[in-house]
């Protein structure tokens, strides 16, 4: 389909002062000009590597553009659910968002240069979207990390996910509820919590969310009114805030 959008785009530049509707040419014309047009593009092939680049360019474009909209359109969700845990400072200029996974290993490679990220910064708010997609594992450590954020709150939940993304192992929930020993809260409050309806009304808004921005994978981030699909390293990330604080 590329090939065939980078064609049609090759004959429109190579013939830029002709005026004619392909749709009116008899079979023998619309022969003749397929045969011209294809011995001017064997003779010319760098045509078409331009031409894709300007295709690309404009997709790109296109695409960064139905971004922005999205982010205006959920922004709600995005920046303002109550649901979703808050780090970094609350009264930052620039917020950031990631749509993370905890058995997913681009989140796990992410997971120190975005925390770093945060921290040198200093003026960038930061949610959490739990968004599990890579089967029961996942599902499980999004419960459990929810269930601790609704019963133990903002400060508990961090050390939970912190200790589910360098975790080791599949989760269980003998290991889960060990986990929420060691760290002094409150096991059983927090295993009963985690099969409860609240917990589930997080998960399907946060899938329900990312079905509509078009979150196919993890980690997926917002960075004020960015898009970013997929691992992004540090510096980049920096760069990126820059661009936005520019506005």
């Amino acid at each position: 389909m590329k090939f065939l959008s980078a064609t049609a785009l090759a004959i429109s530049l190579a013939t830029p002062a002709l005026a004619f509707d392909l749709t009116q040419m008899n079979d023998a014309e619309r022969a003749a000009f397929g045969t011209e047009v294809r011995s001017y593009l064997l003779e010319n092939p760098e045509v078409l590597r331009e031409v894709i680049d300007v295709l690309n360019q404009r997709e790109e474009a296109a695409a960064a553009a139905n971004d922005i909209t999205m982010v205006q359109t959920y922004a709600d969700a995005l920046f303002k659910d109550p649901a979703s845990w808050v780090g970094g400072n609350p009264d930052g200029d620039i917020t950031l968002v990631e749509f993370t996974d905890y058995r997913c290993g681009y989140c796990r490679k992410a997971h120190d240069e975005v925390a770093e990220l945060v921290k040198s910064d200093g003026n960038i708010r930061f949610i959490v979207k739990e968004y599990p997609i890579l089967g029961e594992a996942s599902m499980l450590s999004a419960q459990f990390a929810i269930a601790v954020l609704q019963v133990a709150g903002g400060d508990a939940y961090a050390k939970v996910s912190e200790a589910l993304i360098t975790l080791r192992g599949e989760p269980s929930p003998e290991t889960l509820q060990r986990l929420a020993t060691e760290l002094g809260l409150d096991a059983s409050a927090i295993m009963a919590r985690m099969t409860s309806p609240e917990v589930a009304a997080v998960i399907n808004a946060n899938h329900a969310l990312g079905n509509e921005m078009k979150v196919t994978g993890t980690p997926m981030f917002v960075v004020q009114s960015t898009m970013l699909r997929g691992y992004l390293p540090l510096e980049d990330m920096r760069k990126i805030v820059a661009e936005e604080r520019k506005g």
